[in-house]
């Protein structure tokens, strides 16, 4: 079993170790879908409670393929989405950073 902390004084309780999700959709470069959820529900099954996303990971596709994997599980994990680095969709090598409330509260 992964030794279990706390985020903070008095967060949840999360795995010591976690697993970053970005390389699942494409951030990496090629992703295939079935390989990262039989990856996610493995790390679970491992005792990992803390995945980790952002927004900009495959433009929003990330956050998507931790929904399909965590249908029935969600409850055990800890989802750690970051953001203010925006892209674009029509042109992906537009980036930049926005803290703007309006984009915080959609991300």
């Amino acid at each position: 079993m992964i030794p279990q902390r706390s985020i903070g004084r008095g967060g949840p309780k999360v795995s010591a170790i976690g697993l970053g999700c970005m390389g699942m959709s494409g951030g990496y470069g090629s992703s295939d879908e079935r390989e990262a959820i039989e990856t996610i529900h493995r790390a679970l099954d491992l005792g990992v409670t803390l995945l980790d996303t952002a927004d900009m990971y495959g433009i929003g596709h990330n956050e998507e393929l931790l929904a399909r994997a965590l249908k029935g599980r969600r409850e055990r994990v800890v989802v750690a989405t970051k953001f203010g680095f925006e892209r674009s969709k029509g042109d992906t090598s537009f980036r930049a950073i926005c803290g703007r409330p309006d984009y915080v509260r959609q991300a």
